[in-house]
Order: C-alpha cells, then sequence, then structure tokens
C-alpha cells in the first residue's frame, strides 16, 4: 500500500476535512485511505504540535514528508519560520492555504513573495480554502514508490511493551523494506533482534516498504536498546554512516542574518534523530562539530541534514548541512 507522508501545519478542522484523526502524541496523524484502480492508496497527515514553543515536532515531520501543506491565517515570524523549514527539508510538493482569521485579511502578493523568497516557490497557492476532493487528488498523483532496494532504515520515535506480543518499536520506513522474521539490528547500541510481526495502519502485513508508518514487535531484543532517534536497520546492510564528529558546509537558511561561531551550540534533524552538537573548529565555510551522541547519515542521496539553533530567536532554522562528513 503506497503511503504519501504530508506534513501539515494548519488547523485540525481543515486536517479533519481530509482524513480521519489518528493518533496523537507531539504530531497528530490523519489517514485518508481508498482504493483507486485496484491498488489501495494512502494518504497520510503528519501535524506537529506546539509549534512556535518547540521545534523538534515540526522538524520530525518534515523528516518523513514528501509534500506539504500550510494553512495561513496571518502572516508572521512563525510563518517565515515554517516556510524556511520546508525549504530546507526540500519540500518541493505543497499548498498554501490562505485562510485568514475571522475579521483579518492576508496579501496574497505577499504571502508569494514569502513562498519564493523562502523556497517555495513552485508551491501553489490558494486565496481561498480548496475542496477537499481535488486537494486530496492533487497530492494523491505525486505518489510514488520509495527505494525500496536500499539498505533498510527505520527511525523510531516511540516504543513500548504490548501484552501477548511484546516489545513493540514504531516508526517510517524511510529506505527499503522490512520482512516478517527479518533479522535486524538497532543503532546506536549494535543489539539484534527478529521482526516477530509487523503492523501497518493496525493491519498485519507480511511486508513493509518505503513511507509506511509500521509498527515492529522485535524478539530477543532488550527493550533499553531503543529510544526515540534510533534506527533499525538489516545486520550487514553498510546503509549508514556514524558520525561523532562532522565536517559540513553551511547553506544558509533565507532570512537568516545570524553567524555561526565556535563553541556554539547547535542540533542536526535527520530521520527523526535530533542531536545537540558544539562547533569544535570554523574554518572559512567548512564547520567541525562535536556531537553529544552519534549522528547516523545514509550513505545514498536521502533527506537533506537540516541545522538548527534552539536560541536563535524567531528564526532557529540556520540552513543545510552540504557535503557532510564525519571528522
Amino acid at each position: 500500500m503506497p503511503v504519501l507522508n504530508v506534513a501539515f501545519v494548519g488547523s485540525e478542522e481543515l486536517a479533519r476535512s481530509l482524513a480521519k484523526k489518528g493518533d496523537v502524541r507531539d504530531i497528530e496523524s490523519y489517514v485518508f485511505k481508498e482504493v483507486h484502480e485496484g491498488e489501495t492508496r494512502i494518504l497520510s497527515l503528519l501535524r506537529p504540535l506546539r509549534h512556535p514553543e518547540r521545534l523538534r515536532p515540526l522538524l520530525s515531520v518534515l523528516n518523513v514528508a514528501k509534500a506539504g501543506i500550510v494553512e495561513i491565517n496571518k502572516v508572521d515570524a512563525a510563518l517565515g519560520e515554517v516556510l524556511v523549514a520546508f525549504a530546507a527539508a526540500d519540500i518541493q510538493i505543497g499548498h498554501a492555504i490562505i485562510s485568514p482569521e475571522e475579521g483579518g485579511w492576508v496579501d496574497p502578493e505577499q504571502v508569494q513573495m514569502i513562498l519564493t523568497q523562502a523556497g517555495l516557490g513552485n508551491w501553489k497557492l490558494h486565496v481561498d480554502v480548496p475542496d477537499e476532493h481535488s486537494l486530496r487528488e492533487d497530492l494523491l498523483s505525486n505518489l510514488k514508490s520509495g527505494d525500496q532496494e536500499a539498505p533498510l532504515v527505520i527511525p523510531i520515535d516511540q516504543h513500548f511493551n504490548v501484552k501477548g506480543v511484546g516489545l513493540v518499536a514504531i516508526g517510517y520506513v524511510q529506505a527499503g523494506s522490512i520482512s516478517k522474521h527479518d533479522e535486524i539490528i538497532v543503532l546506536p547500541a549494535q543489539e539484534k533482534g527478529i521482526a516477530r510481526s509487523l503492523q501497518v495502519m493496525d493491519d498485519d502485513v507480511e511486508l513493509s516498504i518505503v513511507g509506511d508508518r509500521v509498527g515492529v514487535a522485535i524478539r530477543n531484543l532488550r527493550e533499553e536498546a531503543l529510544h526515540r532517534g534510533c534506527i533499525l536497520t538489516h545486520e550487514n546492510a553498510d546503509g549508514l554512516v556514524r558520525h561523532n564528529s562532522s565536517t559540513f558546509t553551511l547553506t544558509k537558511a533565507p532570512f537568516q542574518k545570524r553567524d555561526l561561531a565556535k563553541g556554539d551550540v547547535l542540533h542536526a534533524a535527520i530521520d527523526l534523530q535530533f542531536q545537540v552538537g558544539r562547533i569544535d573548529q570554523l574554518d572559512d565555510s567548512q564547520i567541525t562539530v562535536n556531537w553529544e551522541q552519534p549522528l547516523w547519515i545514509q550513505k545514498r542521496d536521502a533527506a537533506p541534514v537540516i541545522i538548527a539553533q534552539l536560541d536563535a530567536g524567531n528564526m532557529r532554522i540556520m540552513g543545510t548541512a552540504d557535503s557532510i562528513a564525519p571528522a
């Protein structure tokens, strides 16, 4: 069942018009499922909560999304940060929907200018809330199969014990595929287990592919090996590189006026990881960062590594880490 994960920043009312509400954490999920020409298609809206107070839920959603929806009821600094974050995540398929607060007004020309400046000039701008059927169809037309031949990468965002089932880890398949009874390894703990069973959209499945939010019941694994941001992969898959320290050049985000300096603390967001590090060296455009915990980067050409500073005021997105390599 192919799934399109959509980062959704907007009202619960609009989200409910497009899909059925599912689980709630620091991210709300809404799911629309249909059978089209004999094939089941799934639209999964991921709505981060508590932005702008918290940045991590927004970046976590952007780590797994392939498309975006932003509902705009006013133009302010929070909107600017949201749009810059979408651009940093390279979400080029998107819809900006103008829906002013009661008695308010939003200038479409101003919004289009901000979209263009942020790097989202090819997004579709709606001056009114579009028909939900046409919006869903437009999004689903972008549904594509992910890279199932790549080494398995499943970043985990929650885990728990289920009576009669055992230890279950839940996350998004970012690359490759996982089958029931596969032997897996958890990074960074380097501990092994066996996929006892798989569940996608409350259905037991034999195989889970890119885009799926999958629950993996794992046999022969300590619960202590799992935490938010850890990664499941196949043993000897060789799809990830461990970074205790990294060097990279920073492509600065639009509207970002702040410069980084040696000793600065920053965060890297990639594959549901949100790792903190400190700048050890800054030589022209080359930055070296020591991470408090290992950062795992896919070897293939995958999503950008987003760099943020949580104390940077209204624009916490610093940019993206380009040509990142272990130091």
